[in-house]
């Protein structure tokens, strides 16, 4: 019986707005390479984040081909020669936010572990993020890591390599709201 009743229940369930998860459908993600021959900035504001208020767990979704330089060029070898865009579309981050209270007002810091895919290698991440909770109950995160290009197997030529460094750096800012299913 108590089948039959969860069984019916469920598509009320599944339209039911969720006050548990919290969505950014536009977050920002950038980078900066810095050598003494070339500075490397790009952004990407086609980032996508679930958080689940509840249990703390948080998902990002990036295209990397989304990623926007200064010169046309860099966009080029960026997608085809470093990611190949169109081998590894994605990078893809699930982790947890540690110690988060959905409830405070204001900033909280916290460490946020898990698992960054991309270019077809998956690393164990510990980022310091920024969590604020807005008046109107969004949340605004952010935060900056380090990526050691070698750890996704990303290959740079000999002669290239003093113009890209060994480390980015990231940073990321997502405001989330209320995610309605």
């Amino acid at each position: 019986m108590n089948k039959l009743v969860i069984i019916l229940l469920l598509p009320f369930l599944i339209n039911q707005p969720s006050t548990e998860k919290v969505i950014a459908k536009q977050g920002q993600v950038s980078f900066f390479s810095y050598t003494s021959v070339e500075h490397i900035k790009a952004e990407n504001n086609q980032v996508s984040s679930v958080i689940d208020l509840k249990t703390g767990e948080i998902a990002v979704s990036m295209l990397m081909n989304a990623f926007v330089f200064e010169k046309a060029l860099m966009r080029q070898h960026f997608n085809e020669s470093y990611i190949e865009s169109d081998i590894y579309p994605k990078a893809i981050f699930q982790g947890k936010i540690f110690d988060f209270d959905p409830n405070i007002e204001g900033i909280q810091t916290r460490i946020v572990k898990g698992k960054f895919s991309m270019h077809g290698a998956t690393k164990e991440l510990e980022i310091k993020a920024k969590i604020e909770k807005t008046e109107n109950d969004e949340f605004v995160v952010t935060g900056t890591f380090e990526a050691m290009v070698r750890d996704y197997g990303i290959k740079i030529p000999p002669l290239l390599k003093g113009n890209i460094a060994k480390t980015i750096s990231v940073d990321f800012n997502f405001k989330y709201e209320p995610y309605e299913s």
